[in-house]
Formats: structure tokens, sequence, C-alpha cells
């Protein structure tokens, strides 16, 4: 516990001094020489000349401290009708053997290794496996279609792919093996083997480049633990852009330890023990610092959910996890409470359940709903803490810190900037706003450790898309403002990437779907306000002269379309056809506009006559009325 201002303050004022003693929590192999590297900016570095395994500091260090008999990891899959606990000492010995067997096929240092697949053990054995040779590994979610994951094959050039057999729904089984054939056959890179993981739900037809996970652990030699630069890249994870190619995060090896083993129990309130659930995916952000690599970082036990919380068949089943693994804290998405209050809103399901482990609800992926957070904290009765952070940053940048110095809580609000990021709402000429005035939420440079040091391969787009709207910042792509107490309010992205029940997703990549087929000739998408996802995707499509598609064949061809390139996640089901999309005087679509209308908004007159009668046309189609 501690004063979150001095801490805060100290940490902008003598940043180096500050991470220098975060560090502190790491075995290092080498000591850093230097804490911050600002000789290339905005390229700025932490930790150079240190040398690190972040797969010994996760796994490896706890066994030898003596608690390798400790849980490390609990699978709870109701999807299967089973469950199962390693320990540290036998998930060790696990990954271990994977490395091992990654090497034997001629895994090394700096090589790029693709994981494709459920919520299954193997997964976070396969991640760790990568961290342990210092491969650098990218994840990438087991719903995305074939054309989403030939372009992070193509992007990240792998040399060997991990995927399994199938993956588990509550109402079907999802075959990745053909969707993984598919993406190589689309790619132009292509990967020397892939490694397949049979499960009894479904079995693959193993080609000649596959190789049966089962086999190749049964022959693997254990492999050591690589030493590795702090600067190495230990990940990529590919996340939206707005041009619908995705961009390549780089995640380095000595700032993610440092910044996620200090954010356990600074920011969550959990250390050496605790069992910690992030109810999330391992293909997105939130599994990558908060299923795998956080809890295990600072010797806690981590829960590996493979099915989906709410919805079929149980709506008590974050209280059942939460009361038989005795969680003491729990992180999600307020879409995940917002289907709970929807099934279950007298909260009758709790009953029965004993939940008085849980002392914290942390909430992040998409704005909390003030109706959302007064239900839950009602039910629960325990804090319910919303924080703000990007698949970017790695962590978080604004919360309620409940290890430090627990804060009085708004709803709204994702609470304070923590320490580390200099977190101010700018106007659009760079100039910081006094409280209660909106703007462009940024972050002044150097990003504290952990965050993205730039994109895969691709210098270039990093500063374009983060640095150089206000020279100095890094421009987050969300808008709002703090109050007179520094507390900070999101107030939604400022750009055309839109989130989906804590999922980011790009207008464009669906938008390019879209445009593919013979009947359109031009077509937008925007996100629009959705009570249970936050937001979801709605499609308009103008038709090229002279074309006679049947609407409602042409609708179902148009969703199936998404559905099958850019994957279910998006939650792609509705398109309208209009006669013409308002745009600028410079050709640019009318999107937020668009939006407004869509949401029941008062939305700014257009500039042009033509675009107030092209609106009026729409209306209907905008407010999914009758067309």
């Amino acid at each position: 516990m501690g004063d979150y201002h001095t801490t805060y303050q100290r940490s902008l004022l003598d940043p180096e001094g500050f991470w220098r003693e975060a560090a502190e929590a790491i075995d290092w192999i080498r000591e850093p020489e230097q804490i911050l590297d600002a000789a290339n900016p905005p390229f700025y570095r932490w930790f150079t000349g240190g040398v690190l395994n972040t797969c010994y500091n996760a796994l490896d260090r706890h066994v030898a401290a003596g608690r390798g008999g400790q849980a490390a990891l609990i699978y709870d899959s109701p999807l299967t009708s089973s469950k199962a606990t390693y320990s540290y000492a036998e998930l060790l010995e696990q990954v271990a053997a994977f490395a091992g067997a990654l090497r034997a096929i001629g895994v090394e240092q700096g090589d790029r290794v693709i994981i494709y697949m459920p919520m299954v053990p193997e997964a976070v054995v396969a991640m760790l496996a990568c961290a342990r040779l210092g491969a650098v590994h990218s994840v990438v979610f087991g719903g995305f279609a074939p054309n989403e994951l030939a372009v992070r094959i193509d992007d990240a050039k792998p040399k060997v792919i991990v995927s399994a057999s199938c993956g588990i729904e509550p109402t079907r089984v999802v075959e990745y093996k053909p969707m993984l054939d598919r993406a190589i056959e689309i790619a132009g890179h292509k990967p020397r083997h892939c490694i397949i993981l049979q499960r009894p739900q479904a079995q693959a037809h193993l080609a000649e480049r596959d190789l049966d996970w089962a086999a190749v652990m049964a022959a693997a030699q254990p492999a050591e633990c690589v030493p590795v630069a702090a600067t190495d890249p230990l990940y990529i994870l590919y996340t939206s852009g707005t041009t619908g190619k995705p961009k390549g995060v780089v995640r380095d090896n000595g700032g993610h330890a440092v910044a996620l083993a200090w954010s356990m129990p600074n920011i969550y309130g959990v250390s050496v023990g605790d069992v910690y659930w992030a109810a999330s995916d391992v293909g997105w952000v939130v599994g990558h610092s908060y299923i795998v690599y956080a809890p295990l970082l600072v010797g806690a036990t981590t829960v590996l959910y493979e099915g989906k919380p709410v919805g079929t068949p149980d709506a008590g089943a974050f209280w059942r996890v939460v009361a038989e693994h005795r969680v003491k804290a729990l992180f999600t998405a307020p879409t995940a409470f917002r289907a709970i209050k929807k099934e279950d809103p007298s909260a009758v399901l709790l009953a029965g359940h004993d939940i008085s482990s849980l002392q914290t609800l942390f909430l992040a992926g998409e704005r909390l709903d003030p109706e959302t957070y007064r239900w839950a904290s009602d039910v629960l009765g325990i804090p319910v803490v919303d924080h703000w952070w990007q698949t970017e940053t790695g962590w978080p940048i604004c919360a309620n810190l409940r290890g430090l110095d627990p804060m009085p809580i708004k709803p709204g609000s994702p609470s304070v900037p923590v320490p580390g990021y200099d977190v101010q709402v700018l106007d659009e000429h760079g100039t910081p706003l006094t409280y209660g005035h909106e703007g462009a939420i940024c972050v002044k440079l150097p990003l504290p450790p952990g965050c993205l040091p730039t994109l895969w391969g691709d210098d270039e787009r990093y500063v374009a898309s983060y640095l150089s709207a206000f020279p100095g910042w890094y421009l987050t792509g969300d808008g709002g403002y703090k109050d007179d107490e520094g507390y900070l309010y999101v107030m939604g992205r400022t750009d055309d990437v839109i989130n989906v029940a804590g999922h980011r997703l790009s207008t464009g990549a669906m938008e390019a779907v879209l445009a593919q087929h013979p009947a359109v000739a031009e077509c937008a998408v925007i996100g629009v306000h959705d009570e249970l996802k936050g937001q979801v995707p709605r499609g308009f499509v103008v038709l090229k002269a002279g074309a006679s598609a049947d609407p409602a064949q042409l609708q179902s061809e148009l969703v199936a379309a998404v559905r099958d390139q850019v994957g279910p996640v998006a939650a792609f089901k509705e398109v309208a056809i209009v006669p013409a999309l308002p745009k600028t005087r410079s050709g640019k679509i009318l999107r937020k506009t668009m939006r407004q209308i869509a949401d029941g908004q008062d939305a700014p007159t257009p500039s042009t006559i033509e675009d107030a009668s092209v609106l009026d046309k729409i209306r209907p189609a905008l407010l999914r009325q009758d067309t």
C-alpha cells in the first residue's frame, strides 16, 4: 500500500529511478546497463543491456524457490466436462518438453511461431515454450477465418504454426484444420511445419508438413531457457487497422516482464498464491497479459476457462468458477455482465455459491455503462473497477489501483492514470485541456515499459499511426475528458475501428469483403450501439447501376461473406441496401454522422444539400426502420 499521488508524480519526474526499483521484481541474467534509452526518439527502449528469459521468470524461478507444488494453472472446460490443475513443476515440465519439440524441428531464437488454438492448456504451453527458446510467438484468435489468418502468416512469416484439430462452442464443434489449410493455401509464405493437437471431438487429417502434438512431445528432449536481450521481441499481436491491414504490435521481453509484474500487486491486488481469473481468450491482449504472463510472473494461480461463461448453458457459470476455485480477482468485459443481467436480473443463480473469496471485479475492453456498473456493484457488494488500456499498451493506462492506494470509484470512469503514464486530453492543436473539456486522449512520450516499441517490420506505420498527430505524444485513438479530481472518462473511439464485446475489429476489413460482391458499387460499415455487445457492425451498400439482385438474397450473401472472411467474431448480421452514401467534399464517407444518427444522436448539418438529401433517404436504414 502507498500513496497514489506521491507514487504517480515520482513515476513521471524520476522514471528511471521508479522503473529501476520495479525491475528488482525480475530475475536478470545480466542487469540492465541503462534503464531508459532515449538515444533514438521516438523509438525509446527500456532496460537496454539487460538479459533475461521471460519463461524462467514465469516458471523456473518459482520451482527453484520451493513452490513447485503450488497450482500455476487451473483449466476449467464445461464444454468438454473436464478440469485439470497444473502445478508450477508440472507446467514447467510440459513447457520445457514442448520447447524441445520446437527446437527439434528447427525453431531457434528470433524465429516466429504462430499459435492458432482454442482455450486449452496446450496454448499456454506453446506460448511459454516460445518464450523459453527466445522465439517470437504470434497468437491468432481461433475465431478468425482463413483470410485473416493468412494475412498474419504473410506478415509474421512463421517457421512453424501450432494449432488444434478443433475448437468447441456451446452448440457446435469448429474444425480448425480445414481453416488452417485454407489460410496456408492463400498465404504467400509457407511454414515449414504445423504441429496439430488432436482433440477427441474432431480428428484432423495430417498432411506432409503436419506433426502430431502427442508424437512430438513423446520424442522431445527438454530445453533450457535461452538468454535474450531485454529489448528482444517476446511476441507479435495483431490488432485491427483502419485500412483493413492488421498492425503487428511488438512486445519486448524486459519491459513487458517488469510492467506486468508491477501491475499485479499494485493494480489488481494479486500476489503469490492468489487465484486470478481473466475471463478472456489467449488470442487477445488480455489473454496474453493476464491469463498467461502476469499471474505466473508473480507466482499466482491463473484460471483458463474454455467456454462462454454466460449464455448457453448456464448464466451462473461465473459464480460457480469463482466459488469452486476461490478466485480473488475477476477480470472480464462489461458485455459479460450485461449478458448476466439480461438472463438473471435478480441474480437468482448466485444463490448457493460461496463467492466470499472474490474481492474485486475488474472490467475493461469497452466502456462500462453506469447501469451495468450499479447492477454489478449491488449484486456483488465489492468494488467494481472500470479500467482502460489497449492492445498497444499491454497493461492498464488508467485504473483504480486496488493494491497501491484504493480510491473512490466513480460510475462511467476508468479512474486515474496509472504510474508511468502521463495522460492528457488534447485539443486539435495539441494543447492540454482543462477538466471538463472533451478532446483526444494522449500519452506523453516516452511510453512506460511494456508498451509497444514499434510495429512488426514497420517503423513508419508505427509513427504514422500513433505519433504523428501530436509530436511528442502517443495518440490513443480514444476521446474523453478529465474531471476536477483527475479521473478520466473515455467516451469512445475516434477512428473507424469498432469494439464488439471487447474485441477490436476493423470496419475497413468488413468493407473490403462487401466491396468484392459483383453487385456492390460502394459500401460503408459503421459501429452502432448495442445493449449487449457495446457495439455491433452495420453495413450499407450501394448497388451498381443495373444490378437486379434480390434484396433478401443479396443481404444473405453479404452477411455470409463477412462471416466467412472475417469470422463470426465480427457479429456482422445487418446490411442495408441504400441509394447513396453521404460524403465530404473530398469524397470521404460521413461515417461519424451516420453513426450519430444510428445511435439516435443529433447529427451535425451536412456541408452540402446533396448530403442532406442522401441522409434523409437512408435515415430509415440507419435507424433500422422499414426501408
